[in-house]
């Protein structure tokens, strides 16, 4: 018997990736019901849910249709919120779900993400996603935020030692790892003589070093520990018996994630004409998580961190601990000479085993949650081969816009 209740993830649900055709909401749907199967609730058990909104099919209040839609609303006692700090958002939403939890005592909050940028016409994606961060002045070309974070790397490359050969390292270390997820988009791994050979898109960035579109939805399920035990029995590690019980899903039955703690920080929508270190804001959200979690980044065995361009991996290095300020760069050609071997051992490269927005896929602002689903699976011990040893505690991490918004999460395997 659990001595006190505790705030988990009980199930995860993904939709595959790619040009699926389907609605972002439809999308959301599918891996909504994933998510239930997974915990062994249905519908009815949920009395809260945040939805992160779409690009392609843009809804009012994305929350609230979407619940309406599954017939979650109209129902007293049920809370909807619609959260949108951009790629941060699933992260941001994560936080949330918890907060309703342990606050409003909320029993089970489903956190929805999807969307369907690959089946939209290019140029009606780079529109939209332009008008997103475009700065007032136009200093920004389209596409404004390839050109946006390529400004912050070639600022890096002036105020440390961080290389172009090394922003383009990062790419290859994604595919490397996306090749041993099923899901994943990439196919075969890259070498670092394509990434420097591909089409330019900014002066410091080339086509292989942005973020993959794709169309996808993922969900997860945040529920009070004590509500589960009252409503679909104990888990394998809480029954006296040491036996789950059967009406939980396969992810309940082990205990679910429990969520630890996180924090969230902000800076400008697009970088200034000069940037300095005041722009950024994952160095804060990372210090409030630890802070909240009482933790050091010695004590993560596994991060999950958002990559949609290399220069965002390498300061998300540097921000959550795992590599000294201005020395991200050199951690990455560590990396990418550990890991040239195919069959490395996954404890090797401990960070975003599923290949991060640059390998698995890049559904807008979905891919923070496969930072968290892939969280769970590695502590969970689910994740096949791309299982890092006995994970005990990750962090996951989400940015929003042109290092415009930073959430950070901290999970950890459940003790009882």
């Amino acid at each position: 018997m659990r001595p006190r209740r505790t705030v988990r993830i009980v199930g995860t649900g993904c939709t595959p990736l790619g040009a699926l055709g389907q609605s972002a909401s439809s999308l959301m749907e599918s891996a909504l019901h994933l998510a239930l199967s997974a915990s062994g609730l249905s519908m009815k058990h949920l009395d809260g849910l945040v939805a992160v909104p779409s690009l392609s099919h843009h809804r009012f209040m994305h929350a609230h249709a979407l619940a309406t839609a599954t017939g979650m609303l109209p129902h007293r006692g049920v809370r909807m919120r619609t959260i949108d700090t951009g790629g941060a958002g699933p992260i941001s939403a994560l936080l949330e779900a918890a907060r309703m939890v342990r606050v409003e005592r909320c029993n089970a909050v489903a956190v929805v993400a999807g969307d369907a940028v690959s089946s939209m016409p290019t140029a009606d994606f780079l529109r939209r996603a332009d008008a997103g961060c475009a700065d007032p002045d136009g200093s920004l070309p389209s596409p404004v935020i390839p050109h946006g974070y390529d400004r912050v790397a070639r600022w890096q490359m002036e105020e440390s030692d961080l290389t172009r050969e090394q922003l383009a390292m990062v790419p290859v270390l994604a595919s490397r790892q996306a090749m041993r997820h099923p899901l994943s988009l990439t196919e075969a791994p890259l070498s670092l003589d394509e990434v420097l050979a591909s089409r330019p898109v900014a002066p410091a960035t080339n086509l292989l070093e942005c973020a993959r579109r794709a169309d996808g939805g993922a969900a997860f399920i945040v529920a009070d520990s004590n509500f589960i035990d009252a409503t679909l029995g104990h888990d394998a590690l809480s029954s006296p018996s040491g036996v789950a019980s059967p009406q939980l899903g396969p992810f309940a039955a082990r205990g679910g994630v429990v969520v630890l703690g996180g924090g969230e920080a902000s800076g400008p929508l697009y970088p200034p004409p000069r940037i300095s270190d005041e722009v950024f804001s994952c160095e804060h959200a990372a210090g409030s998580a630890y802070s909240e979690a009482q933790l050091l980044p010695s004590d993560i065995d596994w991060f999950g961190l958002y990559d949609c361009f290399p220069i965002c991996y390498v300061r998300a290095l540097e921000a959550v601990g795992l590599a000294r300020k201005g020395e991200g760069g050199r951690w990455v050609e560590r990396a990418h000479a550990a890991t040239q071997a195919e069959g490395y051992e996954p404890s090797v490269l401990p960070v975003n085993t599923h290949g991060g927005l640059l390998g698995f896929g890049a559904p807008w602002e979905v891919p923070a949650m496969y930072n968290v689903i892939e969280a769970c699976d590695q502590l969970l011990g689910t994740a096949g081969q791309r299982q890092v040893g006995d994970v005990r505690r990750a962090l996951v991490y989400g940015n929003g816009g042109i290092f415009s918004h930073s959430a950070v999460a901290i999970l950890a395997q459940p003790v009882d």
